[in-house]
């Protein structure tokens, strides 16, 4: 039986039992964690976008709607300082970031997709159209995406600037927020420079 460091117990199996196969075990639980990993960001995933779509969305001013996304701002920054804290305290933290990014990326959009449907139930021209549920999460996608079919456009100077404030937060989610993700993954595995 090898010894084991209580300190450093990752729970591999070459740890508990010395005549099992070299690797064979651990290959297997790292398949399992990859499966549980993305298990669990899929199940993120569609639980946030349930919500969105079952939860009452109106508001009764544009005050409360500012509050409102500020807010989800603020929860968003600091679900994001969450995720990054557990990926480098992560044993897996490839499957973590996996996880963080199923978590991160969904509430960003329906954080502005919610924001979009609610300014259209508020004022049906605020948009070239009056948006659905479904309206406000594609044209989010959309902008998320660069893509900008020009299909659904915002009407009023302070929705175009609403639009291009989520552009902004885009570019930095998909920089910034990679950047630091990945880097969270460097400094766990203990990659030189990080």
């Amino acid at each position: 039986m090898q010894a084991r460091d209580p300190q450093r117990d990752d729970g591999d199996a070459e740890a508990r039992s010395s005549d099992a196969a070299p690797g064979s075990q651990s290959t297997r639980r790292r398949r399992t964690m990859i499966m549980l990993g993305l298990l669990r960001a899929g199940v993120t995933s569609l639980l946030l976008l349930v919500l969105y779509y079952v939860l009452p969305l109106d508001t009764d001013s544009a005050a409360s709607l500012a509050f409102g996304l500020v807010l989800g701002l603020v929860v968003l920054a600091a679900a994001t300082f969450w995720e990054v804290r557990a990926i480098v305290r992560s044993r897996y933290p490839g499957i973590r970031a996996i996880q963080a990014l199923a978590t991160i990326v969904p509430l960003f959009v329906l954080l502005f997709a919610s924001t979009y449907f609610m300014l259209s139930s508020q004022a049906p021209t605020t948009f070239s159209e009056p948006l659905t549920r479904s309206d406000a999460l594609y044209f989010t996608v959309s902008t998320f995406a660069t893509v900008g079919f020009g299909d659904i456009v915002p009407r009023s100077e302070a929705v175009r600037l609403l639009v291009t404030g989520q552009i902004l937060l885009d570019l930095i989610l998909l920089g910034l927020g990679l950047q630091v993700i990945l880097g969270a993954v460097k400094k766990s595995r203990g990659v030189a420079g990080y």
